[in-house]
């Protein structure tokens, strides 16, 4: 019923001009609720490509199949002409210039691509225009070209878009709007818009009556009086709109839209303030997170961990239930960094201070990920922690001097552990620094008590040792080696005992001397003993003087060897030979020659005697 309550006047022209063949073509069609106007200009240099013909036939058939006035309707309309012509077989590519114009009967829409014009009337004023598609147009607007010479510029054909451009194709189409009572619709291609300008154009269209074929004529004579060189096709399309269509059930369906719009607004409103408060709520939990993260951070940089851990809680539960990813993520790497310092604290508060200073390393690997927000409180614990160890440190090392009996560095270490200890407040460090102390100058006071005792029985060794080395050289010198040799050892056990290493050396060697002596007293006694054997073989051999000799070199060496009994005994040897020797004497005085022999016997024996008195007289004493 639209069509037959309306009244669309259409009419058109559409010449070679001076070409053998016109490539231009108008169609349109004409149905109950929609109509569809399409011009179009082919662009190929073939006079039988037939492009625009195929591009009109297309976008008709296919409107007829979907009618609307629908901008994708328009736009698929454009687009089925563009793949037509794309892949359609022809000696060279198809290409055209296009305008569409929907309508139904009471509203308007257009399309185009490349450079086939519009233009709308509306009481003899321009209402809508199309712009070509086209590198001249740019300039224009790049102000590079007057307006009035694109109608004579080399680049007026130059297309970014038009139908057979297959990919990149990217047509206009406008908005809808509404059609009154005396609208004027012009639809034409180049032959025209080259050769009149659209002041002429309006001119011819301010004056319009109801007749659209009157204002062809008066288009085409005017365009044929000035009689241009090379006259491209031209086409020229007029649609007067006398009547638009009034819907009779305009108010009933405006009531039952008012309707739908209330009950649609009704539930638009009731469904804005379920989400309004929706977004209220989510809102205020947002808020109360941030707040909450707020309140951790400041609780993190005032060193009150426990209470930024009841925060960092709160607000992740908040994020979980809000099901943001990215908050969720940033408050559990601030939760691990407090969970790993509370847990650094508390082995810190146990006095495991190894232990404590691995967890805040631990930490403060934690906080790179927490922005870095914990790191001057770990790095502070760890100063105190290191201050800590180095009191114990100095304690220890006290304690390992304090052993040694090195009261003096000990006490320098104690009082370096307490000082620090003050320094840091580290009343446990101080304590034991006080209390060690305390027990090195306990230690230090028996230690002085016990020297002196130790003195006082050094002192007594010593005296004990030193008449024990006297007497033993006593006896040394008075030739009881073996005496001395006693002395000597007593002695030397006291001064190993005391530590006195030169008097021991002193005493080995006098041990020594003594040792020696004795064994060369040892050997005279044993050399003796064999001169006494000796004279009583010789006096058994009858050899008397021989035999004395012998007796007296015995006398000799036990006289030097102080042993007063044998002396007597080779006394008593000696006195029985001289009696011997005397009585054969008296016998033998009778012989000279026997007086002679007795005399040179006598000094014989008298020189024997000398050289004995003089090996004895030059012993030497014992030197120590």
């Amino acid at each position: 019923m639209r069509k037959q309550n309306s009244t669309f006047k259409t009419a058109f022209i559409s010449e070679a001009g001076s070409g053998l063949e016109n490539n231009d073509y108008f169609a349109y069609v004409e149905l109950d609720k929609y109509a569809c106007y399409v011009i179009a200009d082919g662009l190929n240099d073939l006079p039988d490509a037939k492009s625009a013909r195929l591009a009109t036939q297309t976008i008709i058939l296919a409107f007829e199949e979907h009618p609307s006035i629908k901008k994708r309707t328009v736009l698929s309309l454009l687009e089925a002409a563009n793949k037509a012509l794309a892949k359609a077989d022809s000696r060279e590519k198809l290409k055209a210039s296009v305008t569409v114009v929907v309508t139904d009967y009471a509203k308007i829409r257009y399309g185009y691509a490349g450079n086939t014009r519009l233009r709308f009337y509306r009481d003899g004023t321009v209402k809508e225009q199309t712009k070509d598609m086209s590198l001249g147009t740019q300039l224009i607007k790049e102000k590079e070209l007057p307006e009035d010479a694109l109608s004579r510029h080399e680049q007026r054909n130059n297309l970014y878009t038009y139908l057979g451009q297959g990919n990149g194709f990217r047509p206009f189409v406008s908005k809808k709007f509404n059609l009154v009572n005396g609208d004027i619709l012009t639809l034409y291609s180049r032959g025209i818009w080259e050769n009149l300008d659209n002041g002429e154009l309006d001119d011819v269209f301010s004056e319009a009556k109801d007749d659209p074929q009157e204002s062809l004529d008066n288009i085409e004579d005017l365009l044929l009086s000035k009689q241009p060189g090379n006259l491209e096709n031209y086409t020229f399309v007029s649609i007067f709109v006398d009547k638009v269509f009034l819907d009779p059930n305009r108010k009933r369906r405006i009531k039952k839209r008012i309707t739908i719009t209330a009950v649609v607004l009704a539930i638009v409103l009731a469904a804005s303030l379920v989400l309004w408060l929706l977004h209220w709520h989510r809102q205020k939990q947002m808020d109360e997170m941030e707040r909450r993260y707020s309140n951790m951070i400041e609780y993190i940089q005032d060193d009150n961990f426990l209470r930024a851990k009841e925060e960092c809680d709160e607000a992740l539960k908040l994020a979980e239930k809000l099901k943001i990813k990215k908050e969720i993520q940033e408050i559990s790497d601030y939760q691990k960094l407090i969970e790993a310092v509370n847990v650094a604290d508390d082995t810190l508060s146990s006095g495991k201070y190894g232990d404590a200073q691995t967890a805040y390393v631990t930490a403060k690997e934690r906080s790179r990920y927490a922005d870095r927000v914990a790191d001057e409180y770990i790095d502070k614990q760890l100063s105190h922690i290191t201050d800590y160890l180095s009191v114990f440190d100095y304690i220890q090392l006290g304690d390992t001097l304090t052993a040694q009996g090195d009261y003096e560095r000990a006490e320098e270490k104690y009082l370096q552990a307490k000082s620090l200890a003050t320094r840091t407040y580290f009343e446990e460090g101080r304590k034991d620094a006080i209390e060690a102390l305390e027990a090195m100058y306990a230690s230090r006071d028996k230690a002085e008590e016990a020297d002196t005792q130790e003195a006082k029985a050094k002192a007594s060794h010593e005296t004990g040792a030193a008449q024990l080395a006297s007497d033993g050289d006593k006896a040394f010198a008075e030739g009881d080696y073996e005496g001395a040799k006693a002395f000597y050892a007593m002695a030397l056990e006291k001064y190993q005992e005391l530590g006195d290493t030169v008097h021991a050396e002193l005493l080995q060697t006098k041990i020594s001397s003594s040792d020696q002596k004795a064994e060369e007293n040892k050997q005279k006694e044993r050399q003796a003993e064999e001169f006494v054997l000796a004279g009583k073989r010789e006096e058994a051999a009858g050899n008397k003087l021989e035999a004395k000799k012998q007796y007296l070199f015995a006398k000799n060496l036990y006289r030097e060897l102080k042993l007063d009994d044998k002396v007597v005994e080779v006394d008593g040897l000696i006195e029985i030979l001289e009696t011997i020797i005397e009585q054969e004497s008296q016998k033998a005085e009778q012989s000279e020659t026997a007086e002679t022999e007795d005399s040179s016997a006598f000094e014989s024996l008298r020189e024997t005697e000398q050289e004995s008195n003089q090996e004895s007289g030059g012993e030497i004493g014992p030197g120590v």
